[in-house]
């Protein structure tokens, strides 16, 4: 009980674990996340004005 006390010291392991998730998880880049950012909006401006139209009755219909 005493080894494992002593050898399971958190110190000795936080550089290690902050590296792997580091390399596990990258934080994301800011043109990355403006790019992410723009595609959601377009595709968002895109599925509204799909409904848009669905919702609008043509003119066939009105006659």
């Amino acid at each position: 009980m005493v080894m494992f006390c002593i050898s399971n010291q958190a110190e000795w392991f936080e550089d290690y674990f902050a590296q792997c998730k580091k390399e596990l998880w990258p934080r994301e880049k800011e043109d990355e996340r403006q790019e992410l950012e723009e595609f959601k909006q377009k595709s968002q401006k895109q599925r509204e004005e799909k409904f848009l139209q669905a919702a609008q009755p043509s003119s066939r219909d009105l006659q």
